[in-house]
């Protein structure tokens, strides 16, 4: 296929709307299903490259979440304790490579994560289509589908959702090209490869950066290569646990990163654990209701008979000073930036989330009052020289 039809652009009134190669060659994609829009194959492309380069950096299986064009969660085939597999859903359950990625990466930001567009680095089996078929989800991206898998996702959203077959031979163009506002746009593709060397500059006092660390740095730093700047991203154990995305302060990805951090560590709180959800409460509703739960909102939206409607009895509040001692007890942390962090101020954040390791590019006038802070909290800094703006 070398021109495929879409329903319209961005929005509704956007029309007509097409993919095409322009040198008349074939879409690297097959739609095995449903009909992709234009925000969906967005999506697609973008987190192909990351879980692609996930995999190749890692060696294990890679999976991504995606919204508008930023990843809400990415992850490698890390296995679960039984925590988060309480947290994510799936207890008890003997999980695949390959659906464990995926269960990471939707579990780091599951408000986000609903209604995303899924990319797998490796073949979606029988057991991560069973997952996703109980998620609401748009689409999915992956190289191949077992026959079982494919029979699954066929009948989700009513046999519309959209399975993409990405060839993973495909190699782009050196130059890449886009239109704003009738201008075009013309520059070499980010072909920058993520990996272990760009951690050897370490001009903090504390430069020991164990192997797991570098592996987080790892993921936090490809993870930024495809989110919308500017952006700073939070790892844990092969998972991103917070992102953030297309802030004009780098301070405000910090902290709206170091935010869904802290959330995703206090859904593992032995209070949240024990919440007593009703049965036919939905997973995405029993979501909302812990976000609810853990913030400032419980006593106003849970007040009087609200609280019903979701458990089988009122549970005792998570207090701010219960949240701030369980936020404290998080701990090697791996934080990413897309570009240098302006002021020390940024790690003063990280470090209230559990940061211990950070990969910034280094090269701001005041990366002493950076690495002096780095100092004062023990924190091992690599800068790599590297920027990864995206836009």
């Amino acid at each position: 296929m070398t021109e495929l039809e879409l329903k319209y652009g961005c929005n509704p009134n956007q029309k007509p709307s097409k993919v095409y190669m322009e040198n008349g060659g074939e879409l690297p994609f097959e739609v095995l299903n449903g009909r992709p829009g234009y925000i969906n194959l967005l999506d697609a492309l973008n987190s192909w490259q990351l879980v692609k380069e996930l995999r190749e950096a890692t060696g294990l299986p890679a999976a991504a979440s995606f919204k508008h064009v930023s990843p809400a969660g990415a992850a490698v085939a890390v296995p679960l304790d039984d925590v988060l597999k309480k947290v994510y859903f799936v207890e008890g359950v003997e999980l695949t490579e390959v659906a464990t990625a995926y269960i990471r990466a939707r579990g780091a930001d599951r408000m986000s994560s609903y209604g995303d567009f899924v990319a797998l680095s490796d073949e979606c089996d029988a057991q991560t289509a069973t997952f996703l078929k109980r998620e609401v989800s748009d689409g999915i991206i992956a190289p191949s589908f077992s026959d079982e898998a494919l029979e699954i996702l066929k009948t989700k959203k009513k046999g519309n959702y959209v399975v993409l077959k990405m060839n993973p031979a495909y190699v782009p163009e050196v130059q890449e090209k886009k239109q704003v506002f009738g201008v075009t746009f013309e520059q070499g593709r980010n072909n920058a490869v993520i990996e272990e060397s760009l951690f050897e500059n370490i001009p903090t006092k504390n430069k020991n950066i164990p192997d797991e660390a570098k592996r987080d740095l790892m993921i936090s730093m490809i993870t930024l290569k495809y989110t919308q700047s500017n952006s700073v991203c939070y790892v844990k154990d092969g998972q991103a646990i917070g992102i953030g995305a297309g802030q004009q302060s780098r301070i405000h990805c910090t902290r709206l990163a170091g935010n869904k951090a802290d959330v995703w560590y206090l859904r593992q709180n032995p209070k949240v654990l024990a919440l007593p959800f009703k049965d036919e409460i939905r997973r995405p509703d029993r979501d909302n209701t812990i976000d609810v739960y853990i913030s400032d909102e419980y006593d106003d939206v849970l007040r009087d008979g609200e609280w019903q409607k979701y458990f089988t009895e009122r549970p005792e509040p998570l207090t701010r000073e219960e949240r701030a001692e369980w936020i404290s007890t998080l701990s090697g942390v791996s934080l990413g930036s897309d570009a240098f962090f302006p002021f020390g101020d940024n790690i003063e954040r990280a470090h209230k989330s559990g940061v211990a390791y950070v990969a910034e590019a280094g090269g701001s006038i005041r990366d002493d009052n950076v690495i002096e802070v780095c100092d004062k909290y023990n924190v091992a800094m690599a800068f790599t020289g590297l920027r990864l703006f995206h836009h």
